[in-house]
This record gives C-alpha cells, sequence and structure tokens, in this order.
C-alpha cells in the first residue's frame, strides 16, 4: 500500500466495534470539531454510511482506527479504496485510556474518540493494514480452523476413553489409536462388551479385513481377545447411559475426522501452489501439516520483519526482559498472536525427531535443567533465526549447509554433536 502522509487525510476515523452496534468519531482536517455517531452492523448501514463518507469529503483518503486487523467490519471496509485502516493493540489503547483516566472508566464513544486522538497524535506508531492476497489470507483460516478441529478430536477422543474405561475398557486395549475410522466403526457396530462377544466370529473377520487388517494372526488375536474378555460390570445403571453417551462421541469424531481431511485436501491446493511453498516444504518435520502453517507465519510481505528478531518478538518465542534498579527477571511474552507462537512451537517440537543437530540443541537445554516447553521454545527461537533468512533469500534450508556454518563459527553446538550426544 502506498504511505499516505498526515496532511493527505481528509478526515479521521475512530471505530470501537461490537456485534450489533458500531460507536464512531469523525473528525475532518483541519478542524477541531468531532462527530459522533452509532452505526447498525448490517451490510446496508454500513455501505450508506461509507457513501455518505465518499460524497462529504470527495473520495480523498480516510484514516480509519479501530482494535482488530481482521473480523467482519474489517472485511466490509477493506474494499472501499479510499479507506485507509490502522489496527492498534487493544492493550495499547487501553493503556492509553488508563494514562488519562486512572479511575479505569470506560465508555465506547470515548473509546472512538481516543482512536481518533491517536490517529492525530501518534500514527508514526501505527503500520496501516495492508491485506496479503486472498490465497494466503484463505490459507491462513484454513490452517487454524483445521488445527482447533484437531483439538477438538482431541477432546472427543479423551471423553470416549473416559466413557469407555467406566464399562468397556477392552476396547482401549485392542486399539492403540482412537482418532481412526476402525475405532469408531467398531464401537458403533457393537458398544457394548455382551454385543460384541454375540457377533460371530466370520462376522468380526469380515469387519477386520474391510477396515484393511491383512494380518491373520492380528485378527486371530483381536477375535481371541474379545471371546475371552470378562465384563468389568453388568450394571445396566452403568452400561446404558455410558453406551448412549459413547454413540454420540463416536458420531461426533466420525464428522471431525472427515472434516479434517476435507480441509487437508483445500490447504494443500492453496499451499503446494504457493512459490514460497517449497521453501517451507523442505524443513524437516514439516510435511503436510506445518508446511503450511510456516508458509502462513512468515507470509507473503517480506519488508514486514525488519529481522528475524522482529518476528522472534512478535511470535512471542522471544522472552522478555523486565529491569528495575538492582533487579532482573526473564519471563515469556503473554501478549502475542497465540496460534503463530503454536505453530513454531509445535514444528520445532517435530523437529527434534528429524534434524539431528536439533535434537542435539534441544538435549543441550534438557540437560541445563529446562523443561520441555522451555527447552522447545529455546529451538524455536533459533529455528526463527534460520528460517528468516531462508525466507528472504528464497534458498530451501539444506541441513549439510547449516552444519557447514556452525563449524566456521565454531559453534558451541558442534562439540555436542560430535559426541553424538
Amino acid at each position: 500500500m502506498k504511505r499516505v502522509s498526515q496532511e493527505d487525510f481528509a478526515a479521521f476515523v475512530g471505530l470501537d466495534w461490537a456485534d450489533a452496534t458500531h460507536d464512531i468519531c469523525v473528525q475532518a482536517a483541519g478542524t477541531e470539531r468531532r462527530e459522533f455517531l452509532v452505526l447498525e452492523h448490517s451490510p446496508e448501514a454500513i455501505e450508506a454510511w461509507v457513501r455518505t463518507l465518499r460524497a462529504r469529503f470527495n473520495g480523498q483518503p480516510i484514516a480509519v482506527c479501530l482494535e482488530l486487523n481482521q473480523g467482519p467490519i474489517v472485511a466490509a471496509l477493506r474494499k472501499y479504496d479510499f479507506l485507509v485502516l490502522f489496527p492498534v493493540n487493544p492493550l495499547t489503547l487501553a493503556r492509553y485510556r488508563e494514562a488519562f483516566t486512572p479511575s479505569r472508566a470506560k465508555d465506547d464513544p470515548t473509546d472512538a474518540e481516543l482512536q481518533v486522538e491517536f490517529l492525530l497524535k501518534h500514527r508514526d506508531k501505527l503500520t496501516p493494514l495492508t491485506p496479503q492476497s486472498p490465497t494466503m489470507r484463505a490459507l491462513a483460516q484454513l490452517v487454524e480452523h483445521r488445527r482447533r478441529l484437531v483439538g477438538d478430536k482431541v477432546r472427543l477422543t479423551n471423553r470416549l476413553t473416559s466413557a469407555l474405561t467406566n464399562y468397556f475398557p477392552h476396547v482401549l486395549q485392542w486399539f492403540d489409536e482412537k482418532d481412526t475410522a476402525i475405532f469408531g466403526d467398531f464401537l458403533s457396530h457393537w458398544p457394548t462388551l455382551k454385543a460384541v462377544q454375540l457377533a460371530r466370529r466370520t462376522t468380526l473377520e469380515r469387519f477386520f479385513r474391510v477396515h484393511h487388517v491383512r494380518s491373520a494372526d492380528v485378527i486371530q488375536t483381536r477375535i481371541k481377545a474379545i471371546k475371552s474378555a470378562v465384563a468389568l460390570t453388568t450394571d445396566a445403571g452403568v452400561i446404558t447411559p455410558n453406551a448412549l453417551l459413547l454413540q454420540a462421541l463416536v458420531a461426533q469424531l466420525r464428522v471431525t475426522l472427515q472434516a479434517i481431511a476435507d480441509f487437508d485436501t483445500a490447504i494443500a491446493q492453496r499451499a503446494q501452489d504457493h512459490p514460497d511453498f517449497p521453501l517451507f516444504d523442505a524443513l524437516p518435520g514439516a510435511g503436510a501439516v506445518f508446511a503450511p502453517r510456516l508458509l502462513v507465519a512468515f507470509g507473503e510481505q517480506r519488508e514486514r520483519y525488519a529481522s528475524a528478531e522482529e518476528l522472534q518478538k512478535y511470535a512471542g518465542i522471544a522472552p522478555v526482559t523486565e529491569r528495575s534498579g538492582k533487579k532482573a527477571w526473564v519471563h515469556w511474552r503473554l501478549q502475542c498472536p497465540k496460534f503463530l507462537r503454536q505453530t513454531f512451537v509445535e514444528w520445532a517440537a517435530e523437529s527434534i525427531r528429524h534434524s539431528f543437530w536439533a535434537q542435539v540443541s534441544y538435549q543441550q537445554q534438557r540437560d541445563k535443567g529446562k523443561a520441555h516447553q522451555a527447552a522447545v521454545r529455546a529451538l524455536a527461537f533459533k529455528w526463527i533465526r534460520i528460517l528468516y533468512r531462508c525466507w528472504q533469500e528464497r534458498t530451501p534450508y539444506d541441513e549439510a549447509v547449516y552444519l557447514q556454518a556452525l563449524q566456521r563459527r565454531s559453534a558451541p553446538l558442534l562439540h555436542n554433536l560430535a559426541q553424538g550426544v
């Protein structure tokens, strides 16, 4: 987006958003007068208001400050090219408000006016919203929605495990993986031990073969275990409600697994066509899940981060140091995009299994007494520096090249690598 100077704006708008209505403050350039209005959140009302602004200010650029960078109101305003959106962190605005209102009194029209003041006095601290391509924006939402579905899957399998433990724990021994079609279909057919023990041997054999269990020994071992199992309880007061809950959970799990598969397809179609995808697909342990997430984490605007350090801080990976007098303490960042941090941390943990130096670096942190999560964040911190350079230079990661770079610098990590720690 072309940088617009303060003198080029015809007006400044503060917008305090809500689900049903938005409080708005408008100040025309060169005046001190501020106008307040309440805008209904509907496409028609927003369109009418924007048309009024366009006619009043002859289509000249208008600066709009608001406390979010995505959502319905952002999508609605972004389609108007004369509106320049300036997202401000809600915590920043809250601290700005408290600086002049120690009582912490808060009101939506006041917040809208504060946003106008922020635009007029501190616009150099704000960056105009510059959307990425539609493909990247879609991909960003797809990978985040998929991760939430994976969380739903984990919660469902945990609830299934809890219900089965109450009356039918044998299934948990017969099937190692709980998030599979065979596990759900088995429970749909036979929700209780009595039901499966009444099934014919040929019926059970056919079920396992249909679900691609090819080993005859595995099939016979499972059938033998089924026929010889002893019921944990025969109390209908326990079995009936848990079996009914089980059927509901299995139905939800089946839908969730299919949704994850659908998201995987949609993500792969968009990610693999992106020119930067090979940079992340080559990373150790990235695979079909993490490569698209890392692509989204870096994005396509290479001017967004001036250094790897900026990205480390923004993602919440770099620790925060606080000093006061003779005291100093270090803690992790509380304010950051949580999904972005989750992406780097989860992939760093996965990379330990696929990268030798990552495994050694992680173990090095553990040997110092660091907890698992702290050691993984330290590894993610190192990875971001490496990935940032690959991303800026459009060069795929090569572990051999990185090890050579460590050797040239005589990095301490090489000592542990040489010992095969």
